[in-house]
């Protein structure tokens, strides 16, 4: 890895509402790295039924810089500001960006809900396109489990089956053994 990646990081700007997909094509047409989710979302109107992008983040852009590019970053037209947190830009980690990334990928209709954080049990989705992944149940209702990104305060929201989760370490009560479907 050479020293300049190593310096760049994520970070989450603030654009004017509805310029998302705008501000990420003038960050790409000045070289910024840049991600801005898009969610196919199906429209049904009187005359027809279509599938469209929106943004996943209503006026958010993630964008992958080196300190001294927030400037740059900043002066682009439908920015308004960086996303802070504690008095300094928030930092969003590379494996959240690719958790997104991989979600997004397998997923339609995403859905995107703002949570309180807190803790509870952690598993392990055991099959499926997000197998492997780990996270915090914050909900079990049905086939709804949730998937924390403590970074951003945010949940996305997949439909898994409950066979499909393991639990790594839950409440003590329960052996280690004991399935999603036991607890419900």
């Amino acid at each position: 890895m050479d020293q300049l990646s190593s310096q760049l990081q994520w970070n989450v700007v603030y654009t004017k509402p509805r310029w998302e997909k705008k501000v990420a094509q003038l960050l790409t047409r000045n070289e910024i790295i840049n991600y801005c989710p898009l969610n196919k979302v199906h429209r049904q109107w009187s005359d027809r039924k279509k599938v469209i992008l929106e943004p996943l983040f209503k006026s958010y852009v993630f964008v992958q810089i080196a300190p001294n590019q927030q400037l740059a970053v900043r002066q682009t037209e439908g920015v308004i500001n960086f996303l802070y947190w504690l008095g300094r830009p928030a930092l969003i980690k590379d494996k959240e960006i690719e958790v997104i990334k991989r979600f997004m990928n397998d997923h339609d209709n995403v859905q995107l809900r703002k949570i309180s954080v807190s803790l509870h049990d952690k598993v392990r989705i055991t099959n499926g396109p997000l197998m492997m992944r780990e996270g915090n149940v914050l909900e079990i209702k049905h086939k709804t489990v949730k998937i924390l990104l403590p970074s951003l305060g945010y949940t996305l929201v997949a439909e898994i089956e409950k066979t499909n989760v393991q639990i790594i370490n839950g409440f003590s009560a329960y052996s280690p053994d004991v399935t999603v479907d036991q607890m419900s």
